[in-house]
């Protein structure tokens, strides 16, 4: 059954300005080491790179229901791949929490991501699915 359903269009050239006026500090307090990694290896899209991410985390905190608020943090929210190279993510502190709690009892969260980006947007959809067991996928 699908417990949570995000969507976010993000501006890339945002990102770009947000990442020449403040840097490193910008990436360092949004992003985690794995996105800054990825990003780093892609120096002429950079931006597109980092602003899917973004809007993966904006199309999570939406899917669970708090937005940036009720301890969900976008740093606690990583777009990773799977062994496939699908991108997924990896939830830590509040984000975690947060999927355990509106996962119902008897089931497993199973998160589902797309991202895309066509200068100058970037968009990513988030499905959370709960499905019957425990453990995760």
């Amino acid at each position: 059954m699908i417990i949570g359903l995000g969507s976010d269009l993000c501006n890339i050239e945002r990102i770009q300005a947000s990442l020449d006026r403040f840097g490193a500090r910008f990436e360092s307090r949004v992003f985690t080491s794995v996105e800054r990694a990825k990003a780093a290896r892609r120096p002429f899209t950079k931006a597109g790179t980092l602003a899917k991410r973004f809007a993966a985390k904006e199309a999570f905190s939406k899917a669970v229901g708090t937005g940036f608020r009720a301890g969900v943090f976008m740093k606690d929210i990583g777009v990773v791949n799977a062994a496939s190279g699908a991108p997924t993510l990896a939830l830590t502190g509040g984000a975690a929490e947060r999927l355990v709690a509106i996962t119902p009892p008897g089931h497993h969260a199973v998160v589902h991501l797309t991202m895309t980006d066509d200068h100058p947007w970037a968009q990513a959809f988030v499905v959370i699915e709960a499905r019957p067991g425990g453990g995760s996928v």
